[in-house]
This record gives C-alpha cells, sequence and structure tokens, in this order.
C-alpha cells in the first residue's frame, strides 16, 4: 500500500510541479521579480498574507506592491518618512496598516546587516556556510537530536524571536507570525520556505537558498493538505498543530528522504483542485 500511495503522489507532484501551477497560487507574486531581496520580501508578504481565496491574496499583493513603487527592496531601504504615508490604507483581513509598517521597519533593519533573509532563519552555532545535503541514510529520527524536525523547530523558533527583536515592535503584530512554540503548524512559514529552499527543474519553487537544505523542510500542513493526509493515513494524530506538521512530514520522508515537501504539490492539488473525497483517492491507487 505504501508503495501504491508513493506512486500515486509522485505522479501528482509530477502533474502540480508545473509552471501553470504559478498562475493561480500566491506564489506568483514573487514570480514577478528578479532581485533576490525582492522574491524574499515578498515571497515572505505572500505567506504571510496567503489565507481567504487565493484570488484575493494576489490582488491584495498586487496592491501592496503598487504602494512600495513596484520595488520592494528599494522602497524599504530607501523610503522617506512621508512616503510611509501611503501604506496607511493597505490592510488584508486582521493585516493592517500597524503591521504593514512594522514588516518595512524589519526589514530594513535586517537588510542592513544581511544581503539575504536566510540569515534570519538560522540560529546561533548553525553554520553560516552552504551545507551539503544529508545522504539517503540520514537519521530522520524525530527522537535524533540532530534530527530534521529539530532542526526546522530550531530555525523557526529562532526566525520568530529575531523577527520581534525590534524594541518598538506591537504586541498585535506577532500573531501574523508563528513558531513551532506555540505548538502552530506554522503552515504559512513552511510554505515560504519551500518556496525559498526547494530546487528542481520545474521552475515553480524557487531554490535561491543555500545554507538550509530541502531535507531540512517540513510540509506546510493546510486545511486541504491535513484533509487528504488523513484520508491516506499520512497523519494519525487527532489535532492539528506542530507534532502533526513532524508527522505528516516523517511519512513523507518515507516517500523521498532528501525532498519530502515536494508531496505538498500532490496534497494540495488533491485537496484545493480535485476535492477529491476519501473514495476518490482509493480508487485511483
Amino acid at each position: 500500500m505504501v508503495t501504491d500511495i508513493k506512486a500515486f503522489l509522485d505522479s501528482k507532484v509530477a502533474q502540480y510541479n508545473r509552471p501553470e501551477f504559478i498562475e493561480n497560487d500566491p506564489i506568483i507574486i514573487p514570480h514577478q521579480f528578479t532581485l533576490q531581496q525582492d522574491i524574499e520580501i515578498m515571497g515572505f508578504w505572500a505567506a504571510t498574507l496567503a489565507w481567504g481565496q487565493r484570488v484575493t491574496i494576489i490582488k491584495k499583493c498586487r496592491e501592496l506592491i503598487a504602494l512600495m513603487d513596484g520595488a520592494p527592496y528599494d522602497f524599504i531601504v530607501n523610503h522617506q518618512e512621508p512616503d510611509l504615508k501611503r501604506l496607511l490604507s493597505f490592510k488584508h483581513r486582521t493585516f493592517n496598516d500597524v503591521d504593514t509598517l512594522y514588516f518595512i521597519s524589519f526589514f530594513k533593519q535586517h537588510y542592513k546587516q544581511y544581503e539575504s533573509l536566510e540569515d534570519a532563519f538560522l540560529p546561533p552555532g548553525r553554520p553560516k556556510v552552504e551545507q551539503e545535503l544529508p545522504s539517503p541514510e540520514y537519521d530522520f529520527s524525530l527522537g535524533n537530536p540532530g534530527g530534521a524536525g529539530l532542526e526546522a523547530e530550531a530555525m523557526l523558533n529562532h526566525f520568530r524571536s529575531y523577527f520581534f527583536s525590534l524594541p518598538d515592535y506591537p504586541h498585535r503584530t506577532k500573531k501574523h507570525v508563528s513558531s513551532p512554540s506555540q505548538k502552530s503548524t506554522c503552515k504559512r512559514l513552511n510554505m515560504f520556505m519551500r518556496w525559498m529552499v526547494r530546487k528542481d527543474e520545474q521552475g515553480v519553487d524557487f531554490g535561491i537558498w543555500n545554507r538550509i537544505n530541502s531535507a531540512e523542510l517540513v510540509c506546510p500542513c493546510d486545511l486541504h493538505v491535513d484533509r487528504i493526509a488523513r484520508r491516506l493515513k499520512l497523519i494519525t494524530r487527532k489535532r492539528t498543530d506542530w507534532q502533526t506538521a513532524l508527522e505528516l512530514t516523517e511519512h513523507l520522508r518515507q516517500f523521498d528522504p532528501l525532498d519530502p515537501v515536494k508531496y505538498d504539490f500532490a496534497l494540495f492539488g488533491l485537496g484545493i483542485e480535485e476535492r477529491w473525497g476519501l473514495d476518490n483517492i482509493l480508487a485511483g491507487l
């Protein structure tokens, strides 16, 4: 059965990990840019705003880009105080002008010190050099201190702490950046990291970060992925939280230990594009 599910999901990865996927997905927002910092900034923002209808998410991100004169990185590092007034009108659901201005402050401060947002995810003590991918025999056990689940947990916990390290951060903005320490699935951050880290020839994910590798990533676990994964018995945990995302990713590593999160394409596609139920899935195996 595991072999059948792997073959089935591999076929769905091939179906959805294609350039055609980009057009109707929030990942189209960072694909508008070629400068790495623009890709990082708008990739992070698009992932943060990714709740609700995808059409609306894309529309709001394009509105935000227009407010920053079509050049987010240049606007963030070179804006003058009066330029920020135009951003007071920006809002998406519970994300408002207070959150927008703090995001800009964070990015401006970060890019004064670093060229890439990848540095924000690297905890103290982690080598700040390109790492080799682990071999297929790498031990990914969640109980292993060096296991990939704990690596991801450390990176995401560090990022949230670093993101809110500015002395004037607004408390309300903290709800928009999750972490494993809050027991969150960290869906948006895991999705953003997939975009930045995964490398393949399909051209959907960017693969522009080199110090974090695909084997360390955790699968984004949104409503659609969670539903399909449970029906495929890839999730048994009753609650949906950080441990659920780790359980799912651990099962996906049985299919591909070096790139488990590629199956996000399959699970998401089955859930939102095909809206498959249990009978449909089992019939397709």
